[in-house]
């Protein structure tokens, strides 16, 4: 993982670590938004793969589609 990918991965690993556990297993998405972005910062680096796991996150509401989303190679 590049040194700006792993600067980018820390407030996900954070967000993992303090509010999944009350927030609870509600992701609209297979694999979670969290797990999407954490994979994609390691295949992608910071920038494409901070790109994919922000356009992830702005899927993610309430009128959006479901289901399983992989990391694109």
């Amino acid at each position: 993982m590049t040194p700006f990918a792993a600067f980018l991965a820390l407030p996900v690993r954070g967000y993992r670590l303090i509010f999944s556990p009350w927030v609870g297993h509600n992701c609209r998405y297979q694999p979670t938004c969290s797990a999407y972005a954490l994979e994609a910062l390691q295949k992608h680096g910071g920038l494409r793969g901070g790109w994919l796991a922000a356009r992830r996150i702005a899927r993610c509401h309430p009128w959006g589609r479901s289901g399983i989303d992989n990391v694109p190679d």
